[in-house]
Parts: structure tokens; C-alpha cells; sequence
């Protein structure tokens, strides 16, 4: 892949080796907390409520779904760390409301047309397989239910972990795979997740 392709991918941290072990709980510790922000903006746009089925692509610790919870939504949290899941169904109370399943992006363990919701929040740029992924949510969103993807926004030529989220250009590149994807009415915004900009891309299954 060249520079140029590289730094327009949506999934540049694709190779990822994923959270497992002591790490991965321990980052799952970090994620209980620098998650809230993006769990908060979610479900304010998306506007969850009991009506709903959220899929949670890449739940991690499960903040988002927990929020989602909250206002009674029925929630499936899919993630590809068992550690994670571990941890997540460890600091839930309302379990009966979320159920929590070993899976990814592109392998998502959830029936068709069965969810009203799909989010990634701060897990696109890890996903393996981006059209994969789509078509996956396409799958599983019922007709009139939204994607929402939430990416914090970085610099052109970031690298380590300030690389970690999306440039203006890529946010506009997954809207495109979106479109492509079969989604309608997709946006592309910027909001402030607590004190940081993030770019929010959604769309609907017509």
C-alpha cells in the first residue's frame, strides 16, 4: 500500500494485534473511562430509547452499551477480546438488558434485520475488513435503522497514538463506502465529545 493509500484508509490501524491478556484488561480499565464521552454523544444521537436494539461494534468495557441500557434500550455488545468481555460483564449490573458476544466488524453474531441502532464508536480505523463491515451492518440494521460511526479527529501525517481516529478526508472517504454500502442519508459532522472534536458519520437503511 502506498503512503498516499495508506493515509486515506478509514481502517489504518487494521493490523491491530487486538487486546488480550493482562494488557488488554488493563486497557480495558482506560477504556471504562476516556469512553464516556463518545457513550454520551451516541445515544443523544441516535436518540436511543426503549424502542431500540443496539449493536455495539467493538464494545470494549461496554460504556456505550451500558448508556444505551440506561434508556432502555435491548443491546447487543459484539467484541473481538475476551478480555474485554470479561470485563464488561463484570461491571454491568442490568445484565438482562445487554447481551455480550465474541465477534467483529465483519462477523457480526446478530440476526437480520434485527437492530435499530449500529454503532462503532472509536473502532472503524481497526476493523480488518471495511466493506466487510458495511455490508454486515447493512445486514442487520431492520429498514429506517442508523449507523452512526464516531472517530476522533486527527492531523494529515499523525502517527503513534495521535494517529488514532480520522482526518476530515477519511471521514469523508467512509461516508462514501457507506453510500456504497447501500445507506442513505449519510452525514458527515463534527461534534465535541467532552473536550475533544470527533467526526460522526451516519446514515440509514432505506
Amino acid at each position: 500500500m502506498s503512503d498516499a493509500s495508506a493515509a486515506m484508509a478509514v481502517n489504518h490501524h487494521g493490523d491491530h494485534p487486538g487486546f488480550a491478556g493482562l494488557t488488554g484488561t488493563l486497557c480495558g480499565f482506560v477504556f471504562l473511562l476516556t469512553g464516556r464521552r463518545n457513550a454520551r454523544l451516541a445515544t443523544d444521537l441516535a436518540q436511543v430509547s426503549a424502542a431500540d436494539h443496539v449493536v455495539d461494534i467493538g464494545c470494549g468495557p461496554g460504556t456505550a452499551a451500558r448508556a444505551a441500557a440506561r434508556r432502555g434500550a435491548r443491546v447487543t455488545g459484539v467484541d473481538p477480546a475476551p478480555s474485554m468481555l470479561r470485563l464488561a460483564r463484570a461491571v454491568t449490573r442490568n445484565r438482562a438488558a445487554i447481551t455480550w458476544a465474541e465477534g467483529t466488524a465483519e462477523r457480526l453474531p446478530v440476526s437480520d434485520r434485527s437492530a435499530t441502532v449500529v454503532w462503532a464508536l472509536a473502532t472503524v480505523h481497526h476493523w480488518r475488513d471495511v466493506t466487510k463491515g458495511l455490508a454486515e451492518a447493512h445486514r442487520v440494521l431492520a429498514p429506517g435503522g442508523r449507523l452512526l460511526a464516531v472517530e476522533r479527529q486527527t492531523q494529515p501525517g499523525a502517527t503513534g497514538l495521535a494517529s488514532h481516529g480520522w482526518t476530515a478526508d477519511q471521514a469523508e472517504s467512509f461516508a462514501a463506502l457507506c453510500r456504497t454500502a447501500g445507506l442513505v442519508d449519510v452525514t458527515v459532522r463534527s461534534r465535541r465529545a467532552g473536550r475533544r472534536d470527533v467526526w460522526v458519520v451516519g446514515g440509514t437503511r432505506p
